[in-house]
């Protein structure tokens, strides 16, 4: 954009609202530029005209509208009942036995995800499996002891590509994967050996994915609390 046509965007970014209502000759009136400097500013955003622009502008606005974060107990319950089904406690168990026998345990996950691998593995740390996190999505992945490791990744769409490529370096060097995802039929879960996935509402702000990660922290304990009891009486 020239001088004139960033003080055009300049004005619009200030005043949106107002923009969308208003004709072409009273835009230039206001942002001190010719009509004809509005329709090259138009056609550099991809509209035929200041027309097409305001109606782009409008659906724009609609969409930045905040959304309203369901605050209900229902979803949490929901997933609850879903742990006690034997398909859901068979990927539990299966879990616990892949962790159990791994000489190294990773965990991994970016954003909030990262935040919940810190916890588990520190919380299954606490309970007597040493493990690490890897938050950082240009952590390199490299050493022979990953050979006899599993890895557990943490993502709720599944299809953040970091993690996706993190997985595949892991399966690589012959770490086991345990996906824990909302979904079954993303590709993160499609990559795993094991696919633990726990299906709740997704919920997202303007910027941001804020489903709730009750249930993964539920799936961290629980099997966290499995493994150590399974390490005090070894399956014969």
């Amino acid at each position: 954009m020239n001088e004139l046509e960033l003080s055009l965007y300049d004005y619009i970014s200030k005043n949106k609202d107002k923009v969308i209502y208003m004709r072409i000759r009273d835009l230039a009136s206001e942002a001190h530029v010719s009509t004809t400097t509005i329709l090259r500013f138009c056609h550099k955003m991809q509209c035929v005209g200041f027309s097409e622009f305001k109606v782009k502008l409008k659906l724009y606005l609609q969409e930045q509208k905040p959304l309203k974060i369901i605050d209900d107990r229902t979803i949490f319950l929901e997933f609850m009942d879903r742990v006690s089904t034997p398909i859901f406690q068979t990927s539990i168990n299966k879990a616990c036995h892949m962790i159990y026998n791994a000489s190294n345990v990773i965990f991994v996950g970016i954003g909030s995800s990262g935040i919940l691998a810190s916890y588990g593995a520190r919380h299954f740390s606490a309970l007597d499996k040493f493990s690490v996190y890897i938050n950082d999505p240009f952590y390199p992945i490299i050493g022979k002891d990953l050979e006899n490791s599993v890895s557990v990744i943490f993502s709720v769409s599944g299809e953040t590509t970091e993690p996706i490529r993190q997985a595949n370096m892991l399966k690589n060097k012959k770490s086991q994967i345990i996906s824990i995802t909302n979904s079954k039929s993303c590709t993160l879960a499609k990559i795993a050996d094991l696919s633990i996935s726990y299906y709740v509402q997704t919920e997202k702000t303007i910027s941001s994915d804020v489903t709730t990660q009750l249930p993964v922290l539920y799936i961290i304990e629980a099997i966290a609390k499995r493994v150590h009891n399974i390490a005090l009486t070894p399956p014969v």
